[in-house]
């Protein structure tokens, strides 16, 4: 093989070992990041914001007043319709009274719980009040907000040119959507799974164990026949 010859295939193998490389670079690329859809891209223009809904409570040594009881029973009512996930009973710690802040801590929980919301959800923890005297109790949630794509500006549709996606394409189903949902947080991430009903599955299996039927009664009002009319 002359010299020519060598040098030409040895430009030839290294032009194909870089093809192969980029080739196996886009692969890897798109194994790491998938080409979203045209409406699936709207999803990234929806912003979430928490802000604190949050009552400050004086420490009295006689416990919650009747002014903290009703700021607790709002409190509930808005968590309530906000369908959030934790009400937060923060006690002062390190400032002066420290001992009545832990029963206001407790009074409180034992109120919110009282006015619906699962003991589960109630939670009591400390800050740093940083010795200041008379530092309030604080109870409250975060409310999650969405901030929606502004849609509009819509091209004409009548022209095909490219036969490409609109720019608003899938604009107006994501907003209607984010305006929609009740907890914005639920955009965020998925709400942790409830209990099983232990109860029910074992009476369940048990059943089956027999070989009797494991299906609920049929209800009477569900089998279609149509009432009779009242004269």
């Amino acid at each position: 093989m002359t010299r020519p010859q060598l040098l030409s295939n040895l430009t030839a193998a290294g032009l194909l070992m870089a093809l192969l490389s980029a080739c196996a670079s886009h692969l890897d690329q798109d194994a790491a990041a998938p080409v979203r859809t045209e409406t699936a891209q709207w999803e990234d223009r929806v912003h979430v914001e928490a802000h604190p809904d949050e009552v400050l409570l004086a420490p009295h040594a006689e416990g919650l007043s009747t002014a903290q009881n009703q700021a607790l029973d709002g409190l509930v009512s808005r968590w309530l319709s906000a369908e959030a996930r934790e009400i937060v009973v923060s006690a002062p710690i390190g400032g002066t009274g420290g001992d009545v802040a832990g029963r206001m801590a407790v009074a409180a929980r034992q109120r919110l719980i009282a006015m619906g919301a699962p003991p589960a959800s109630v939670r009591v923890t400390g800050y740093d009040a940083a010795g200041a005297p008379g530092a309030p109790l604080k109870v409250g949630f975060l409310r999650y907000t969405a901030q929606v794509p502004q849609c509009g500006g819509w091209e004409n549709i009548t022209a095909t040119r490219n036969n490409t996606a609109y720019e608003n394409f899938g604009c107006a189903v994501t907003a209607n959507m984010a305006a929609q949902i009740a907890n914005p947080e639920d955009l965020l991430s998925p709400r942790n799974e409830t209990p099983i009903d232990s109860g029910r599955r074992a009476t369940v299996l048990d059943k089956y164990r027999k070989g009797e039927v494991t299906s609920s009664a049929k209800d009477e009002q569900s089998n279609g026949v149509v009432s009779k009319a009242v004269n």
